[in-house]
């Protein structure tokens, strides 16, 4: 049984590292490819706020991965259950592995999602599938690029005649800057303390944060303020800006996308521990942490590939555009982890980056290397469906033999 575990633990780190190689992207690349930060520092502030934002905010993502795709009280054996965990795992981690060696932006959330569903086909046919609940994240898999897409189109329109085309530029920036940051911490402490860990601990002292978060936002626009009184330049006070919504970016992945790697993972703990995949065993905060790690290791390691891809390649960025994207992206990623929908990050980014490159009009999108990321993720779930297929029919073969 303990080998059961490690095993699981083990993939689980493989595909953590997996998302942090393609997903980093989703993050920082925008401040890399507007030139904001610089790739060593990417990899740093990504690194640290995805092991935070996984820790400590991803556990409703990471059970609605764990028990709301496949309904393991219909399977008899829990050995091939666990088999079939193992599978996804494996299956989802191959899959991001190549396409990050391809520099292509999947989504990871598809694939852990889709071999989940081939497991679930191969091990118990189709009425083992919550398809109700497949349903509803299917959903939310268009709505978060068009929610993002639209938001950042929005912004970026406002931002144009507020800022970037006023006769008084001065002014408006220390009128608009400071309301951005403040909405992105405010978004930042509901997640914090609404339904978490930390919030539950915390109890009816939970309004005690409110205090360090007022205190955070009247420093910034104090500080804001002045920054911009001098400086009529928007690019450079939004170089600044960008850092900041990058930040905000890098918690909000890691606190949807650890649920691809650890939900699996969670699944056979619970399996082995309790015989049984309830509600009334939750994700230890150790699991959602070893999720984390892998992602930093990703990041560190391999996360330079995609980057450019998404950073360079779909649309020229500007610290602005940058700043658009970013806050829109992970706007709608971190309310969406709060409602414990497993949204693909992916989406929500190239969403928000095609939503800011229509604002410039069509010719400023590539859709050359849009079409390249569209068919990836058109293949994405039947390759990890039909990947797991095998992966199971094999683990099954290799169980019965010993």
């Amino acid at each position: 049984m303990e080998l059961y575990f490690l095993i699981s633990a083990l993939l689980g780190l493989y595909v953590a590292w997996n998302i942090g190689a393609n997903d980093v992207a989703n993050s920082m690349a925008t401040a890399v490819g507007a030139r904001a930060i610089t790739f060593k520092q990417a990899i740093f502030i990504a690194s640290i706020l995805n092991f935070i934002g996984a820790t400590f905010i991803g556990s409703h993502v990471t059970e609605t991965v764990k028990k709301g795709i496949v309904d393991i009280g219909l399977l008899q054996n829990t050995h091939l259950a666990i088999i079939g965990f193992l599978s996804a795992l494996l299956s989802a981690g191959i899959w991001i592995t190549l396409s990050t060696w391809k520099s292509l932006p999947i989504s990871t959330t598809h694939s852990i999602v889709g071999a989940l569903i081939g497991f679930g086909l191969i091990s118990g046919g189709v009425k083992t599938i919550h398809w109700i609940k497949v349903g509803e994240i299917v959903l939310s898999w268009v709505i978060s690029p068009l929610f993002a897409g639209i938001l950042s189109f929005s912004i970026f329109k406002l931002l144009m005649k507020k800022v970037l085309l006023s006769k008084n530029r001065r002014k408006s920036l220390q009128f608009f800057t400071p309301l951005s940051i403040v909405s992105a911490i405010s978004i930042i402490f509901f997640s914090f303390v609404f339904k978490t860990p930390l919030g539950k601990k915390m109890g009816d002292k939970a309004y005690l944060m409110i205090i360090p978060a007022i205190l955070t936002m009247v420093f910034l626009w104090v500080w804001i303020r002045k920054y911009t009184k001098h400086r009529a330049r928007v690019e450079a006070v939004f170089r600044k800006l960008q850092i900041t919504t990058s930040c905000y970016m890098a918690l909000s992945h890691g606190s949807n996308d650890v649920a691809n790697a650890i939900g699996p993972v969670a699944s056979v703990y619970s399996l082995l521990k309790f015989k049984e995949i309830g509600t009334q065993v939750p994700v230890p905060l150790w699991l959602l942490a070893i999720g984390g790690i892998g992602i930093m290791l990703g990041i560190s390691t391999w996360g330079y590939r995609v980057i450019n891809t998404v950073g360079k390649r779909i649309t020229r960025l500007s610290n602005t555009r940058g700043f658009t994207i970013d806050f829109s992206a992970a706007t709608s990623i971190l309310l969406a982890s709060k409602a414990g929908m497993p949204v693909s990050t992916t989406h929500a980014v190239i969403g928000a980056i095609v939503g800011v490159g229509l604002a410039k009009g069509l010719g400023a999108v590539d859709l050359g290397v849009l079409k390249q990321i569209l068919i990836s993720w058109l293949l994405t779930l039947p390759a990890t469906i039909i990947t797991t297929m095998v992966l199971y029919l094999a683990g099954v073969k290799i169980f019965n033999f010993f």
